[in-house]
């Protein structure tokens, strides 16, 4: 099975782990917002509706914040915020076919598990409640930050290097996700281990990363 620990104290905590699935979700109702209001958007994964740029607007709120934080010259660039049920099941059924070919002799489960690294299962997924976000950083000019792999590098195309704590990546790169984490985490966001770009508020990792009882944010529709 592929390896899912990153260097550290410990093994990372998948979000398909029953100490995510189990947290319960008390929406609190609020609707999404276009996030092109506030922040700078990249259009690689862009939809025709638009879905890509929405997110709960109590997210939204910290991102710009997060987004005043940064040091001068740098900024967040939204990805993909919003992704439709479909969508979600689609990039996770693919992912889980692409490590079948890999790994012929993985388990269903083992095969659920390991592409939960990277893809959420449908019935956890935070992108479908418009409580993730995946980000980078870009200078004045819109010219992306060296962060040691590709937006959606996955651990087999990356080596690992997609891991946040990964060791595989220079001291630029090292410092660009340090200078993202110094503004996303005191907004209120936590990210996903295994994607440097996954960061999230509201959802059941939250709740698990925080100690809340409860996700405020559960599936919604644009």
């Amino acid at each position: 099975m592929p390896v899912i620990d990153v260097d550290g104290p410990g093994p990372v905590v998948l979000i398909s782990d029953v100490r995510v699935t189990a947290i319960p979700v008390a929406e609190c109702g609020e609707p999404l917002r276009d996030v092109r209001e506030v922040l700078r958007v990249d259009r690689r994964l862009a939809d025709p509706d638009g879905a890509f740029a929405h997110l709960r607007e109590g997210l939204l709120e910290r991102l710009g914040e997060a987004d005043r934080r940064l040091p001068s010259g740098v900024h967040l660039v939204v990805v993909e915020g919003y992704r439709p049920p479909v969508l979600q099941t689609r990039y996770f059924e693919e992912y889980k076919d692409e490590l079948r070919g890999l790994f012929p002799e993985m388990s269903a489960q083992q095969l659920h598990t390991a592409a939960s690294r990277y893809v959420s299962p449908i019935e956890v997924a935070p992108h479908t409640a418009g409580a993730a976000v995946d980000l980078t950083l870009c200078d004045d000019d819109g010219v992306e930050l060296d962060m040691g792999t590709a937006v959606n590098a996955t651990p087999e195309q990356s080596d690992g290097a997609c891991y946040t704590a990964s060791p595989l990546i220079g001291a630029e790169a090292r410092r660009n996700r340090e200078t993202m984490r110094a503004a996303l985490e005191p907004a209120g966001l936590v990210n996903y281990p295994t994607e440097w770009w996954h960061w999230s508020y509201g959802d059941r990792y939250w709740a698990m990363t925080t100690g809340a009882d409860a996700a405020i944010y559960g599936p919604v529709t644009l």
